[in-house]
């Protein structure tokens, strides 16, 4: 690649980070335990209360969302309590494993990557077994581009002694998750995404019925304890050592999304989708998420024909086109390539990474794609 050529991201974390960030972060470091930084702590908190759409605190944690989910199954649950994790795809198989390694007994509801779950389907496997206490699921599965109907678990979930833990990491600040309004019970989300941060941080919330719950359990596990993280939010302190320059840049980018206003931000988000999924087709190649509304607002992943796998395609737009994509996870890294628009990303971002997927691809598409691309981004902004 030419190095007077512009690099893109257009990948589903880490995310571009926007001037206003990247300077934030670049300031003098601050003492984390000086009034300076309690300042920008307490800040942060009221804003994470309206990003998440809650008045519960909003925990942020030093580790990656991995480490979000990790401390959601550490404090809500004891070993040998039973759960249902429904998965259907990499990151839904992510949750069989941390809750496995804490000990839990889970009962697993499988389906296909790329499909979604039927609400009613879990609401007859709670129904069958009493002794469930705990729904884990994703609100978007970044392996594939799926939306799950987590509002719809939740309104299952929320009359019952079960609680529901939401990974929201590729959904959190990218489309609607109103935490107390469905009544999730745990939300978790990441730096790297919607958020226009570097990898580094995580961010969990509970409902007070499941602060109670946290407060009965034992972790087992030193640092992942958010009953002490709470107590030292309260303070506007963090528990351990604080990531300052994140969480200073995480100012930034709260601030930036609450003066463009999350009712906007979510416009923007599904008129990408919208411009991302259009495009695709008007290439044609297979969307590989084609139910309506069950499809991420912050990617879109594509089928790749039989005979040309996703790894080659990936280079070669990145070598010539100077944009970086992602191919699948897991079982299909080669049948997938998802082109991600969360974040600090516009509609010239997502045009020169459609043009870099057919570029890239061994027979070039006709038919002008880019054109029917920005007539649905305009169409579904109402302009």
């Amino acid at each position: 690649m030419s190095s007077i050529q512009a690099t893109r991201m257009l990948t589903p974390g880490p995310t571009p980070i926007p001037d206003r960030v990247r300077l934030a972060m670049a300031a003098p470091l601050l003492h984390h335990r000086k009034d300076a930084f309690k300042t920008v702590l307490a800040e942060n908190q009221t804003m994470l209360k309206q990003l998440f759409c809650t008045e519960s605190p909003v925990i942020p944690l030093a580790c990656s969302g991995t480490g979000g989910m990790t401390a959601a199954a550490f404090n809500l649950f004891q070993p040998g309590e039973r759960v249902l994790v429904a998965t259907a795809g990499y990151f839904g198989n992510r949750w069989v494993d941390i809750v496995t390694q804490r000990g839990l007994d889970p009962v697993v509801l499988r389906k296909n990557a790329g499909e979604s779950f039927n609400p009613e389907e879990i609401r007859a496997m709670l129904d069958a077994d009493p002794s469930i206490r705990g729904v884990f699921m994703q609100i978007s599965e970044t392996s594939t581009g799926v939306l799950h109907p987590v509002k719809e678990v939740a309104a299952i979930t929320r009359d019952r002694q079960v609680l529901l833990v939401a990974d929201g990491i590729s959904a959190v600040s990218i489309s609607p998750t109103p935490m107390d309004e469905w009544g999730i019970d745990c939300l978790i989300t990441g730096s790297q995404k919607g958020l226009m941060l570097p990898p580094g941080l995580a961010f969990v919330a509970l409902s007070p019925r499941a602060w109670r719950r946290a407060e009965e359990v034992r972790p087992q596990c030193y640092y992942f304890d958010l009953v002490q993280e709470r107590a030292s939010c309260e303070k506007n302190q963090t528990h351990y050592t604080s990531p300052i320059s994140l969480l200073v840049g995480l100012h930034e980018a709260l601030t930036m999304l609450l003066e463009f206003g999350m009712d906007n931000v979510f416009k923007k988000q599904w008129a990408l989708t919208q411009m991302a999924r259009t495009g695709i087709a008007a290439m044609g190649m297979e969307l590989f998420v084609k139910e309506e509304g069950r499809y991420t607002w912050g990617l879109t992943s594509v089928r790749m024909p039989d005979n040309i796998p996703a790894t080659p395609v990936v280079a070669k737009a990145f070598k010539d086109c100077g944009v970086i994509l992602t191919a699948g996870q897991g079982d299909l890294k080669e049948k997938v390539l998802r082109l991600a628009h969360m974040g600090w990303i516009d509609w010239a971002d997502l045009a020169a990474g459609l043009h870099a997927l057919a570029w890239s691809l061994p027979v070039k598409p006709q038919g002008a794609y880019i054109e029917a691309a920005l007539d649905a981004y305009h169409n579904a902004l109402g302009e």
